[in-house]
């Protein structure tokens, strides 16, 4: 998706800028390296196959990142295996790069293991860590200080040998400076010896404050010539403001992990680092068009590692652009502005008007309007319709899940809502039929449509299960197309604890078909009855929204 003219993203809507726009203190163009399939894979609930890692580079390259850091070639089989599978790939945009470390100071460079590896997978750009703090140094590789020096800048040396370009990652290098500023200076001078073609400054630990990158790199500049980049992780919940502020000091690099994951607390969160250097510091860093697939990039590595999106991500959540209160839609309405600091399309995104007990008239007219529905000059009809919401919301109905049941409201008030079908009568059952043996559960539903009475019978997995079939059983006669959709999620919710076992409950579900999915809600002291309500509204939206022709006889 093409940003609008001007200045990348810029709203052509937008209230005037309150300061000046930070420029990039060299002018040059800052390359996104992506660390998702190594650094990234080193989180706690992220696992991604030789296949899915794959897949990840399609994603990546599409966006338009410069380097693909793909793992750590000797450390595992499944790394061996994914270099050699990249080798056959066209990409568009990026590089694939390895990742190692320097050599082991009991050994030459020529005769390390870890180096031959690195050269063995193939790839032209390689990139090595190695020691900056001089604790590490001492306690962890329990060597001489000097030694680490050898070991930097001979690794980075033979390597440039043999490949056109070699990136020095200078491990805990903000917590070595701020312990022995000389020392950490000259793990970087040393790489820089060697012929590194970018010293990347690393926040290992994450507990730097902004000022103090920002004063680190202010200080490092000068000492070298070399370009410096800069690789933050999270545990201060500060690593994108990190990597900006070091980028503001002239880093043309900046590595980190598509929606931050990373090993504890994660990495500088990639998609929100590269809006704002787009949209708000004016860098470019993706090709025409990368930016407005930072949305789909976010989702499609959410569904690789098979975790939940974060809704409330910036920039690509769901909620990113999500307006509740009454106030902030009307003035949406008017101008986006007033409540967006960027235009949601400019990064793949879209706006969204949630209905709850905080909605206004506005949040109708506008909800209304999605769904075809011009309610502009029905206000009776519309304050009917926000009174009958505030009502069901008190008694527990909830609808920012549910629009589709909101819809169905709508069409109810305006007397323009179809009843597909009439319910009979239903009866749940659910037991065991041995102390051995699993639960059983059966439903039997009675629905007539067009003056004809169905009753069918089905076992499910559970009490809703069942319900789900037998409903669907029953009607499948009258409606074929209801074999298109499935109910892809359910969801409970005790709304009060005072009485027990016969607390209300809330039932969302998620539904969908080929073309979309859509939520339905019910509300009831009988779980099975709350549940039944949430289907039907499911079943009637399908039916509604499909047009469908009258029942077959």
């Amino acid at each position: 998706m093409t940003p609008p003219a001007g200045r990348p993203g810029k709203r052509k809507d937008a209230a005037p800028p309150t300061g000046p726009t930070p420029a990039h203190a060299s002018g040059a163009r800052v390359a996104i390296y992506d660390t998702t399939l190594r650094d990234g894979c080193q989180a706690e609930d992220v696992n991604l196959s030789v296949h899915d890692k794959v897949r990840a580079v399609g994603y990546l390259d599409d966006l338009g990142v410069r380097y693909i850091e793909g793992g750590w070639p000797s450390s595992n089989p499944r790394e061996t295996e994914f270099f050699e599978r990249v080798r056959d790939l066209e990409l568009k945009h990026a590089q694939i790069t390895a990742f190692g470390s320097t050599h082991r100071a009991s050994n030459a460079v020529e005769d390390d293991v870890n180096v031959a590896g690195l050269l063995a997978s193939g790839v032209d750009v390689i990139t090595i860590f190695g020691k900056s703090w001089n604790f590490h140094v001492t306690s962890a590789l329990n060597i001489p200080l000097e030694r680490n020096l050898e070991l930097i800048r001979d690794t980075v040396r033979y390597l440039k040998a043999h490949r056109s370009r070699v990136f020095y990652d200078a491990e805990h290098f903000f917590d070595g400076y701020k312990a022995d500023p000389e020392y950490a200076i000259a793990t970087i001078q040393a790489a820089q010896e060697g012929g590194a073609d970018c010293l990347v400054l690393c926040d290992t630990n994450g507990g730097s404050m902004p000022w103090e990158v920002r004063d680190i790199m202010q200080a490092v500049r000068p000492r070298v010539t070399a370009p410096l980049g800069i690789h933050c992780h999270n545990d201060s919940e500060v690593a994108v403001a990190n990597s900006l502020t070091a980028i503001q000091c002239g880093a043309t690099q900046v590595q980190g992990t598509i929606n931050g994951f990373g090993e504890r607390c994660g990495n500088a969160n990639l998609i929100s680092v590269i809006a704002n250097l787009e949209l708000k510091m004016g860098i470019p860093v993706l090709p025409p068009g990368g930016l407005g697939l930072l949305k789909e990039t976010s989702g499609g590595l959410y569904e690789l590692a098979n975790l939940t999106h974060n809704k409330h991500m910036p920039y690509v959540g769901e909620s990113a652009f999500a307006h509740k209160g009454g106030i902030h839609v009307s003035a949406v309405e008017k101008n986006a502005a007033t409540y967006e600091h960027v235009a949601p399309e400019t990064v793949g995104n879209h706006r969204r008007v949630l209905i709850s007990d905080y909605s206004g008239r506005s949040n109708i007219l506008y909800k209304a309007k999605e769904f075809g529905i011009d309610l502009s000059d029905q206000s009776a009809l519309s304050a009917d319709i926000l009174a009958q919401l505030k009502d069901l919301e008190a008694s527990g109905f909830q609808f920012e899940g549910a629009e589709a049941s909101f819809e169905l409201l709508i069409r109810k008030a305006m007397g323009t809502h179809r009843r597909f079908f009439e319910l009979a009568g239903f009866r749940v059952i659910a037991g065991r039929r041995g102390n051995h043996d699993p639960s059983v559960s059966e439903a039997i539903v009675k629905v007539r449509v067009g003056g004809q009475e169905r009753h069918e019978v089905s076992e499910g997995d559970g009490p809703v299960n069942a319900l789900d079939l037998a409903l669907r059983k029953a009607l499948a006669g009258f409606y074929p197309q209801i074999a298109e959709f499935r109910l892809l999620d359910y969801k409970v919710r005790v709304l009060t604890g005072s009485h027990g076992t016969a607390s209300r409950v809330r039932v969302l579900v998620e539904s969908g078909d080929a073309h979309g999915t859509w939520g339905t809600v019910g509300v009831s002291s009988n779980i099975i009855e709350a549940s039944y309500q949430a289907l039907v509204d499911a079943i009637e939206f399908r039916l509604m929204r499909g047009e469908e022709p009258e029942p077959h006889e």
